[in-house]
């Protein structure tokens, strides 16, 4: 062999060992949804490949069936993978919240999930109720910020009579740091036999109510902060516009 002609010599690359994995399993008897479902190459490809080879014998419907079955549970393997690396690149960009920006968020998020007053019946009281336990531990954190005094809060369980009322007035006392004898009485939902019901199982453990004593100034702070926040970003979109 020349050594104009070792130049001219291929290499081995990624496509040749696709293409013999392929070879190889087309003439185990595999289809071509097989072959792609292990090989994660274009059925183009594969029919280039193998198209000198005999075709296997037809498929039963229960092989299809196992087949597709197998191919979804690819996919949604694929997709909880992709989706647990978006959740945490995004959890690696917000690092640590300075003052304003916890302060901003747990303004939001009160008047999100708060309690609010009404022109027709004045409630100026801070009250925050939901079943999210991130959600809890980022309000108490905000009440930490403004100073609140945990002394000030009070707790009680909202949840459906069929569940474990013990195991989730645990739950939540072990959430908010304290012991489930300051929790008031829990809240229960009657049960309605002609519900279909998601929210069942060792996970449910229903919401939990925060209530803050003596918050009338409390809650016109955060009502006038919550002013604040819309103007700003009204004025930012009015001059966006211009």
């Amino acid at each position: 062999m020349t050594a104009e002609t070792q130049g001219r010599k291929r290499h081995p690359n990624a496509k040749d060992a696709l293409r013999e994995r392929a070879r190889e399993l087309r003439g185990e008897g595999r289809t071509y949804d097989e072959i792609q479902q292990e090989l994660g190459c274009s059925k183009s490809s594969i029919s280039l490949w193998v198209r000198d080879l005999p075709r296997p014998p037809r498929r039963t419907r229960e092989q299809a069936s196992e087949i597709a079955r197998r191919g979804w549970e690819g996919r949604l393997r694929l997709r909880e993978e992709e989706r647990g690396r978006a959740k945490r690149a995004a959890e690696a960009e917000v690092g640590a919240l300075s003052d304003r920006e916890l302060f901003l968020l747990g303004v939001g998020l009160y008047w999100a999930e708060g309690t609010k007053d009404k022109a027709h019946a004045r409630r100026e009281r801070a009250a925050f109720v939901n079943s999210d336990p991130g959600m809890i531990r980022v309000f108490v954190a905000w009440l930490d910020l403004l100073g609140v005094d945990r002394e000030r809060h009070t707790y009680h369980v909202l949840i459906h009579e069929t569940a474990d009322v013990a195991a989730a007035e645990r739950y939540w006392a072990d959430v908010v740091g304290t012991d489930a004898s300051r929790f008031g009485r829990t809240t229960l939902k009657r049960h309605n036999p002609r519900t279909v019901r998601k929210n069942v199982g060792d996970d449910y453990r229903g919401c939990l109510v925060i209530h803050v004593r003596r918050s009338a100034d409390l809650y016109r702070r955060i009502e006038g902060a919550w002013c604040g926040i819309v103007g700003a970003a009204s004025a930012a979109v009015r001059a966006e516009r211009t």
